[in-house]
């Protein structure tokens, strides 16, 4: 940010009475700093060869000295020396027509977007990304407000994170909304359909303990294997309680008919939760080459489908008989050709 420059400043009325212009100085300049290759490309043929040299004039570096620092002024009278047009009285130099000040400025500058910027970059070791991202802003706010006419962007696999994260949470929200109002369309009861969604915390909570106990974070792929616990935990509990209210209009209680609806489907909710445990157990091990990667996935489905077959076939019936304690068993449906209408065949 304080890279040592010196500032050429030409005095264009004087310039002009000499007959030259501010270009004039600055191809001196840059013959003399760098060479002529980049103002006055010249092209040597070596007549026994016929391959053609690239030939620059440049003033030697030990007659410029290092200006980093240490001889400025020295290093300005040198440079004011340079000759710029040979006149009758003599040279006319860079001295005579401009001024030369020590000064410094950005050695480099970086964009983004055409945005100037100034990175700041950084290792994380023995942390996850969730954490570094909190302590990021953290540091953010420690900083206080940048500068007028700055702003501060945080860049790297942070956003894309929180982008997938944000829609990963937005999807779950929705699914779950439109369950909701699916099972309420489908059991014409809206204490049924939140019945049926009792599990969903289980899965949660199952989740949230298995990765505490093996020390795993919670990351995309352990978001999805939430997800994927929920949507087997959910499937189990909308056959429950779809044949524990069969049961229940069938015998008129709602004891017997969660009951009778556990004990129907106990095999079909065991068989599914144990052939998904099983096919998700190598993966929550971490067996094989790279398999680390996706042991979070199958480590969030063991933990959300244990705790969802446990609260599917001990929970889910208790919520079910205190809803159902005082309902009318009779049918909602109004339709005329639905047997259990109260309005069939009229």
């Amino acid at each position: 940010m304080d890279y040592p420059t010196l500032q050429v400043n030409v005095d264009r009325e004087k310039a002009g009475l000499a007959g030259l212009m501010p270009v004039d100085v600055s191809r001196a300049l840059v013959t003399a700093t760098s060479s002529s290759r980049f103002v006055v490309p010249n092209y040597w043929a070596d007549p026994k060869s016929g391959i053609a040299y690239q030939v620059q004039v440049e003033i030697p570096r030990s007659v410029v000295r290092s200006v980093v620092g240490v001889d400025t002024l020295a290093s300005s009278e040198q440079l004011g020396r340079i000759p710029l047009k040979k006149t009758e009285n003599g040279q006319i130099l860079i001295r005579d027509v401009a001024s030369i000040e020590p000064g410094t400025m950005p050695g480099q500058y970086d964009r983004y977007n055409m945005k100037r910027q100034v990175t700041l970059t950084a290792n994380m070791v023995g942390n996850d990304l969730g954490a570094v991202a909190k302590d990021v802003r953290k540091a953010i706010q420690r900083a206080g407000a940048p500068p007028a006419g700055s702003a501060v962007e945080v860049r790297g696999q942070i956003p894309p994170m929180q982008q997938i994260q944000s829609g990963l949470s937005i999807g779950l929200l929705l699914a779950i909304l439109a369950v909701l109002l699916l099972l309420t369309a489908s059991f014409q009861s809206a204490r049924l359909a939140l019945v049926a969604l009792s599990t969903i915390p289980a899965v949660l909570v199952g989740v949230v303990t298995i990765l505490s106990a093996t020390q795993t974070t919670i990351n995309i792929q352990s978001f999805i294997g939430a997800i994927m616990a929920i949507g087997v935990a959910m499937a189990n509990a909308i056959l429950l309680v779809d044949f524990s209210q069969k049961r229940g209009r069938e015998l008129g209680d709602a004891w017997l008919g969660a009951l009778g609806g556990s004990s129907s489907r106990l095999r079909a909710v065991l068989m599914t939760s144990f052939a998904m445990i099983a096919g998700m157990l190598p993966m929550a091990l971490g067996w094989g080459e790279a398999s680390q990667q996706n042991a979070p996935l199958g480590l969030a489905v063991l933990g959300g489908l244990i705790a969802a077959t446990l609260s599917t076939l001990f929970v889910l019936p208790m919520f079910f008989v205190l809803a159902q304690s005082k309902a009318n068993w009779a049918s909602a449906s109004m339709d005329p050709d639905d047997p259990q209408s109260r309005y069939y065949g009229t």
